[in-house]
């Protein structure tokens, strides 16, 4: 391990065009690290706070650099983390923002392995690490608050499943995504790209059910694997603290319930992102009881990959998966404890990207570091396929 000897801090274009915050980190043994926050649409309330970027850079600068240069270890991820946790001082980075936390922590990450010369999984693995890879969840059509006037439920997503290969995976996805092109102008339904690279036409959730569900089916038969659908119904965003309010109904928490369960019968759904509110920690537990053992009932919103959240999920039952998104709890130290606890009491775990992406890729390798079973991170779009480019390369040089 050698000591951090810089620590520089710039604002760059997430892929919505907005600012965010990129940070280097260079070791006195040459390591360096480059790494990017990204930034939500759809976020949840216990979330880290992000501030604007220009804000953030400078309190970084302020008060964390500091903490790290010549003072931590860019091989001893917990100093690094810890720095940063001090350096800011609450329990949310409201001082240094939670974007410019996680970019010096995955940039640090970063020259830590490149100081070992080793890859950035194999760095982070340690006990995690396991002999499978991570199906991507790809997202072929969306709405909510990824796309105006769209669908209802935020992200129809193609699982494979079945996939011999991360790369067959990925390729299959990308084929769901050019069905679904396909299907929509077959009837004659004009669509653009929500933020993730995902269709956004004007139809009801019904309708997009449809066409999923057929553009599924076709690409099924021609790779001959399994493919199943997915979902992120971003449902605290539907809530208005007594009812589910879609474009055509309205339903109470326990008809919500019955909805989702129903749809996990009907389209037989490996992965149930955000089905109730953040708050439902009973109606998430509900929902688990009654859905088959092979459907992820996934906490983002409701866990935020915080470790107190998720443990009050695991005592009252609710789902059985959490999302992971690094920049909504800062380090990725808090990330790996969230990880690890899911883990110890039977949840699995999910890397996600986010909404506003940069080509950053250390999601595609803290995904394979922890043997997560599936990696959400869209199907198309530069900034998405930096990181299944990336899953492709890890799996070829593992």
């Amino acid at each position: 391990m050698t000591l951090v000897t810089e620590v520089r801090l710039r604002r760059i274009l997430d892929s919505r065009g907005n600012p965010t915050v990129e940070a280097e980190v260079t070791t006195e043994s040459g390591g360096f690290g480059r790494a990017a926050a990204p930034s939500g649409a759809s976020t949840g309330e216990y979330e880290a706070i992000e501030l604007p970027a220009d804000e953030a850079v400078a309190a970084a600068r302020d008060r964390a650099v500091p903490r790290l240069e010549g003072q931590v270890y860019a091989g001893d991820q917990r100093s690094v983390d810890a720095a940063l946790r001090g350096a800011d001082g609450t329990p949310n980075f409201s001082e240094i923002g939670a974007n410019s936390a996680v970019a010096i922590s995955m940039a640090a990450a970063k020259a830590g392995a490149d100081m070992l010369g080793a890859p950035l999984y194999q760095h982070l693995g340690g006990a995690f690490r396991g002999s499978s890879f991570p199906t991507p969840l790809g997202n072929v059509v969306g709405g909510g608050e990824h796309a105006a006037d769209a669908t209802d439920i935020q992200e129809f997503l193609a699982a494979p499943v079945g996939a011999p290969s991360v790369a067959d995976a990925v390729f299959a996805n990308a084929a769901v995504h050019g069905a679904v092109a396909e299907l929509l102008d077959e009837r004659d339904i004009p669509a653009a790209k929500g933020d993730e690279g995902a269709w956004a036409p004007s139809v009801t959730d019904e309708e997009a059910f449809a066409i999923v569900d057929a553009a599924i089916d076709e690409v099924a038969d021609d790779v001959g694997f399994e493919i199943r659908m997915g979902l992120d119904v971003a449902a605290a965003e539907l809530f208005d603290g007594e009812r589910y309010v879609y474009d055509d109904v309205a339903r109470t928490p326990a008809e919500q319930i019955d909805y989702v369960a129903d749809l996990v019968a009907d389209y037989n759904l490996v992965y149930v992102e955000d089905p109730l509110d953040e708050d439902d920690y009973d109606g998430f537990a509900e929902l688990t009881d009654r859905v088959r053992d092979d459907t992820l009932v996934c906490g983002d919103d409701l866990f935020v990959t915080n470790t107190e959240r998720l443990a009050t999920g695991i005592e009252r039952g609710a789902a059985n998966s959490i999302l992971v998104k690094p920049n909504q709890i800062g380090t990725l130290s808090d990330a790996f404890d969230a990880i690890e606890l899911a883990r110890e009491n039977g949840y699995d775990p999910v890397v996600s990207h986010r909404s506003g992406e940069t080509e950053d890729t250390t999601i595609a390798h803290l995904a394979v570091a922890t043997d997560a079973p599936f990696i959400k991170t869209g199907a198309v779009g530069g900034e998405r396929t930096a990181k299944l480019n990336e899953l492709i390369r890890i799996e070829a040089n593992a």
